[in-house]
């Protein structure tokens, strides 16, 4: 997508086909114009004449036919004050993707272009209604899978993380000029109090840094949920744990070894903890060819989870096989879920932790709800250090947002290094430059154009 492409007239379908409602979008200085060559009103007056922020009613006409294409509200809205400071006009008809298709066909033919994705948040970003950071919660609220995901996206959209970062900046700023000027004007060379003013505020500077980063492992799991695998030997209640999860019949549950066969993914909500849970095949020597190709798969999620539910059968004594799973997820993050305490226990929790030392070990029923309790109050102390989760923590859950803010300090630790052993005004401003554009780089003023396309690519149509 390419900056020149801006002063054309772009539109796209900005609603799903499901919906008794569809949109179709327009952004540009000609869409006010476009629309009303292809509108009819009910009261014969112009969408040109109308007033911003105002819904007409009337009718999508085909200009080859003069035919109706449906019955519809448009909305016009007047630059600047709309999501892409753009004119916009929104044509609200009837859902189904054939009535939306025909009107953006319409709208096409009529000299508009079809917005690549994302296009509609690009301009507002390049426009200037938005920083991208801003930008990029718009993603995150459209994929929030929790409330606080969902709020924490609200609070980025808002500026929180745009406030911190222009703060941290503008103090920046600050000490880059005064060091600028005393290297423009030699004969007032900074004296030691300067540096020792200097030490502070970039200590100041780097305690902010560090705050955010201290949470962002918390905003990564806000933001995209645990990573969760469930693994374990066949028949040991792995599918009725998804289940049980999901408090709905999501997998197939058999007393046949070896029915799960793929992975089967679901996202769940554990008392505001987001979790993305896949339930994998059952580990164990096969002949089956597709069974071992599920049991592979097995592996091959667990190595890269954040957790692995190891569920074990209290029904059934230890063998060589929970024994190589057992060697298998060890130095991982692990809890193990012994199951079945509802039938006669043939395992216990002592037995076991000759084999999973400084590993959790929770009783569970899946068939009578027994252990839940325990379960999450365990997997908050193991992520969140026992701390209920708050919106505030997922203020910097995006991977490219803490990479730049880790940049940025390391640049701060520099600079500090380089004020205590008092170097040169030049390698102290080199330092706060590089912690500068790093920071620059959250709010999208120091990025490269390559990276902003990118990241707008991950949008759908129409948004």
């Amino acid at each position: 997508m390419k900056t020149a492409n801006l002063d054309d007239t772009i539109a796209a379908i900005s609603t799903g086909s499901a919906g008794a409602i569809g949109i179709v979008r327009m952004s540009g200085s000609e869409s006010i114009a476009l629309a009303d060559s292809i509108f009819q009103s009910k009261n014969h007056v112009s969408l040109l004449d109308k007033k911003s922020h105002t819904i007409s009613y009337g009718y999508i006409m085909d200009k080859n036919t003069n035919n109706v294409i449906d019955e519809v509200l448009v909305t016009v809205m007047k630059a600047p004050n709309t999501y892409t400071k753009e004119d916009i006009v929104e044509i609200n008809c009837h859902g189904g993707m054939v009535v939306l298709q025909k009107i953006l066909e319409t709208v096409l033919n009529s000299g508009a272009r079809l917005a690549e994705p994302g296009e509609f948040t690009k301009r507002s970003f390049l426009n200037g209604r938005i920083d991208l950071s801003q930008a990029e919660a718009v993603i995150d609220l459209i994929q929030s899978k929790t409330d606080i995901a969902r709020q924490s996206a609200v609070n980025q959209l808002g500026g929180s993380l745009h406030q911190k970062v222009s703060t941290m900046r503008s103090k920046l700023l600050d000490m880059i000029a005064a060091i600028e000027a005393a290297i423009d004007y030699p004969e007032h060379d900074i004296e030691q109090d300067t540096y020792s003013e200097m030490e502070q505020k970039t200590k100041e500077i780097l305690a902010e840094m560090e705050q955010l980063l201290k949470n962002a492992d918390k905003g990564k799991i806000i933001r995209e949920g645990i990573q969760t695998v469930i693994i374990g030997k066949p028949n040991v209640g792995k599918s009725s744990l998804l289940n049980w999860f999901l408090e709905e019949e999501r997998a197939i549950v058999t007393d046949v070894a070896g029915t799960t066969r793929d992975t089967v993914e679901e996202y769940v909500n554990i008392e505001g903890i987001p979790m993305k849970i896949v339930d994998t095949a059952g580990i164990r020597q096969t002949s089956d060819v597709v069974e071992k190709i599920g049991v592979e798969k097995s592996k091959e999620y667990a190595q890269k989870a954040d957790l692995i539910l190891l569920l074990l059968d209290a029904s059934r004594p230890l063998e060589q096989e929970d024994q190589e799973i057992l060697s298998f997820v060890k130095d991982k993050k692990t809890i193990i879920l012994l199951n079945k305490m509802d039938l006669e226990q043939k395992l216990t929790e002592q037995q076991l932790e000759q084999y999973a030392e400084n590993t959790k070990i929770i009783t569970v029923s899946v068939k009578t709800n027994k252990g839940l309790e325990e379960f999450v109050q365990h997997l908050k102390s193991l992520f969140f250090g026992g701390e209920m989760i708050s919106a505030e923590d997922g203020l910097l859950g995006n991977v490219r947002h803490k990479n730049a803010l880790y940049q940025a300090k390391q640049a701060m630790q520099n600079a500090l290094q380089t004020i205590t052993t008092r170097m040169p005004e030049d390698f102290i401003s080199m330092d706060l430059q590089e912690a500068n554009s790093a920071l620059g780089e959250i709010t999208g003023d120091t990025v490269d154009e390559e990276i902003i396309d990118r990241i707008f690519t991950k949008f759908c149509l129409g948004k």
